[in-house]
């Protein structure tokens, strides 16, 4: 069987030594909208396209981290489901959260990557071996990543960035076959 998904291999090669991607939520796991229910509770759609890229990823020993400035029950519960443990939640410095991550795994910067769509992310992108933005993402932050996904967020975005790190970690074929 072959993949039938194919990356510049310039950006699997920038990508090959990645071991933890930090993903931001509003914007990359969700579509960026914001609803409310006649409660005020906050509601969020996610993708399962998104959700299943990231449980291949730890499969593939690869760390996902969320680092987010919001906080709420639906997105603790999301994380908890898809077994993600390196959150950081309500966070305005994303740089000392990421940093905090990269020290508690023994990692550094060349062996991260990060997928952001404001400016908020860009002092973690930048710093990373690896950005990575949404196709609907800010126009700075698109300038500053290596690769834009060609879906937007909250519909298959950062499912697109896992399956790049996969190839790029050489895991993605032995998992698509494991499929067959």
């Amino acid at each position: 069987m072959q993949a039938a998904l194919r990356f510049d291999p310039a950006l699997l090669q920038r990508a090959h030594q990645v071991k933890v991607a930090f993903f931001d939520v509003d914007g990359v796991l969700t579509d960026g909208g914001l609803y409310f229910s006649e409660n005020g509770e906050t509601l969020k759609r996610f993708s399962t396209l998104d959700g299943h890229g990231l449980k291949m990823l730890a499969q593939a020993g690869l760390t996902p981290a969320v680092i987010t400035g919001r906080d709420s029950a639906p997105l603790r519960t999301r994380l908890a489901a898809l077994g993600i443990t390196h959150c950081h939640f309500g966070i305005e410095d994303k740089l000392a959260a990421a940093q905090q991550t990269l020290q508690t795994l023994g990692l550094g910067w060349d062996q991260a990557a990060a997928m952001g769509d404001d400016w908020p992310d860009l002092p973690v992108m930048r710093r990373t071996s690896l950005a990575c933005a949404p196709a609907q993402a800010h126009t700075e932050v698109r300038a500053h990543a290596h690769y834009v996904t060609q879906a937007v967020a909250g519909h298959g975005a950062a499912r697109e960035f896992c399956d790049l790190l996969l190839m790029a970690s050489g895991r993605y074929l032995g998992l698509l076959q494991s499929y067959a």
